[in-house]
């Protein structure tokens, strides 16, 4: 839910199959939540996440009849347990990540026996691409009984990692490097993560290719005309480590200097059991300011619904607090036609700086986001250049049919010459 992995691999797959290839996408855990087609549909669920943490708490669990075993992992089950879940915190789950990464070594080794029986009864693949490096641990079973090349796509592990406990941490770390040899090639989403990860990991440059992630642009597209009075705009998880009290703080700042009347705040996005506390603690913060009445919180919007809420914005802003991979939230910001005001760290200048859709402010500081939103909302000019520019870029740079010609350039270069 921080990562924005399940969208991404969606409008690949999307892409690649428009450009005739065969894929087929295998979801893990739990069924996808998706605002747009599913791209897996009809495809099994492995790996379900109620049989993978009870074979990580119980022995017993582990040699369950098979029809006890496939029930829980059974659709309508698996809904059931995610809509009763609050947020898996890392370091209520360390021991099961270090289990999950060891593979066919750990507790789930049942979960990826099935996975690579079904696996075997499909069409022999080219490549078999995982979906982050948290799940390292199939490569070496999927190498040695599926004769295949293993591409790994990188985003978002070291925030994860990094927040478990510090002997667990220690060891996830040296999982990863390890397990990793054995990827033929890493693909991550930005200059930056890359050399993050090959600093964390040891990744040769010879093994790490960087394809910025795209997104299905159909329904995007700039407004008619710009809101008055302006607003303001969020659209990620809602949650402290994306930003977003420091942009509501921000925002009260600049009601309070009142340069700009009558300025609105949207905030839109993912909001589950475990985020609802932290957004009433905003909104009560907005109350006694007496702006609760100028902000509008739109949770778990439809696909169309986002398109609506972006295109009503003057200006975005998502201040995450941790070292960002990359964000989608800003390509569809930018696909809207919206400039974007971002801290200046992680992916961000990197990405702000291909586009030209927006501007840097420092990280962490509301004082120098509500400089930063308030010098864009009296300079109209320079938002909607500002703007012009980054839907161009999401254009250009962002969509998903270019995201995927390049992970085909890397599919094609983790093969044998012949095979190319």
């Amino acid at each position: 839910m921080f990562c924005g992995n399940c969208f991404r691999d969606n409008a690949l797959v999307h892409a690649l199959r428009q450009l005739s290839h065969s894929v087929l996408m295998v979801p893990l855990y739990l069924p996808m939540t998706l605002d747009e087609q599913d791209e897996s549909a009809g495809t099994p669920i492995f790996f379900g996440g109620v049989n993978v943490y009870l074979q990580q708490k119980s022995s017993v669990f582990r040699h369950m009849p098979r029809p006890v075993h496939q029930w829980l992992s059974s659709p309508s089950v698996l809904k059931w347990a995610s809509g009763r879940a609050a947020k898996t915190r890392a370091e209520d789950v360390g021991e099961l990540t270090l289990s999950m990464m060891r593979g066919e070594e750990g507790q789930q080794a049942r979960e990826l026996d099935q996975l690579i029986e079904w696996l075997t009864g499909q069409k022999h693949p080219d490549v078999v691409c995982l979906s982050n490096g948290l799940l390292i641990g199939l490569v070496r079973r999927l190498k040695e009984d599926l004769k295949t090349r293993v591409v790994c796509m990188l985003q978002g592990e070291d925030f994860f990692l990094d927040s478990l406990p510090p002997k667990i941490r220690e060891d996830a770390w040296a999982l990863l490097t390890e397990r990793g040899q054995e990827v033929d090639l890493f693909i991550a989403p930005s200059n930056y993560y890359a050399k993050t990860m090959q600093r964390r990991m040891a990744i040769p440059d010879e093994k790490m290719s960087v394809v910025y992630n795209g997104i299905n642009l159909e329904g995007f597209g700039p407004p008619l005309t710009r809101p008055t009075p302006p607003v303001i705009g969020y659209f990620a998880r809602m949650c402290r480590e994306k930003g977003l009290d420091t942009l509501v703080d921000a925002y009260l700042r600049l009601r309070r200097r009142n340069r700009v009347p009558a300025t609105r705040l949207k905030i839109g996005g993912g909001c589950g059991p475990a985020d609802e506390p932290f957004v009433a603690e905003l909104q009560a913060k907005l109350e006694a300011e007496g702006l609760i009445n100028d902000v509008e919180f739109r949770p778990n919007l439809s696909r169309q619904g986002k398109a609506s809420f972006l295109q009503s914005l003057s200006v975005f802003s998502v201040p995450a607090l941790y070292g960002e991979a990359f964000g989608l939230y800003l390509v569809e910001a930018w696909a809207s036609g919206i400039p974007v005001v971002q801290p200046r760290h992680a992916a961000f200048p990197e990405l702000l700086e291909l586009s030209g859709g927006g501007v840097l402010c420092e990280p962490g500081n509301p004082d120098a986001l509500a400089n930063s939103l308030e010098e864009l909302l009296l300079d109209p000019e320079t938002a909607a250049a500002l703007g012009t520019a980054g839907h161009l870029a999401a254009a250009n740079e962002f969509s998903m049919h270019r995201m995927a010609e390049r992970v085909l350039q890397v599919y094609c270069r983790s093969l044998p010459a012949k095979a190319r």
